[in-house]
């Protein structure tokens, strides 16, 4: 079985399959009376035609590395947002599109702070926390077209710590 190594996520090193949303510099305002930094809008959110945003609750259950990838997906229709609601780090997994497929998978984890927003027709691995309780919430398109395409690897691949 072919690995790939898990690196530590970057917002550069991630910039061709999204924004990564952190807190990495002083925020863009202060509000509230000056008792509230505000980083301002971090993502560029897309629900395609016909779509709205929505706010979902996922909760999932923890992995460990090594972890086998077996399957990935895209939503076609819009983006999708991931914030963990808990200070604990989880692995990303995305791929380049080649040609309607996906094409060589990178693997970052997290350092517990940061939440990611796929764009619109990016392949990436499922929710994978790394600790419990794997809650986070979701932004993404809610509309009444398919958004949802899988691709199982054959064979599969192996993702281990960096």
């Amino acid at each position: 079985m072919n690995a790939i190594t898990a690196q530590p996520l970057t917002a550069t090193a991630f910039a061709p399959f999204g924004e990564v949303l952190e807190v990495a510099a002083p925020p863009t305002k202060i509000i509230n009376q000056g008792l509230c930094g505000r980083w301002h809008d971090l993502a560029t959110l897309d629900f395609g035609p016909g779509g709205r945003a929505g706010i979902s609750l996922f909760q999932a259950q923890p992995r460990t590395l090594p972890l086998q990838l077996e399957m990935l997906e895209r939503h076609p229709e819009g983006s999708q947002a991931f914030i963990p609601m808990g200070a604990d780090p989880f692995l990303v997994i995305v791929a380049p599109d080649a040609g309607g497929v996906p094409g060589a998978p990178l693997a970052f984890v997290t350092n517990g702070a940061q939440g990611v927003n796929y764009r619109r027709g990016t392949w990436h691995g499922v929710l994978c926390p790394l600790a419990a309780p794997g809650l986070f919430a979701v932004v993404d398109r809610i509309g009444a077209t398919p958004n949802l395409q899988e691709h199982w690897l054959t064979p599969p691949l192996s993702v281990v710590a960096g």
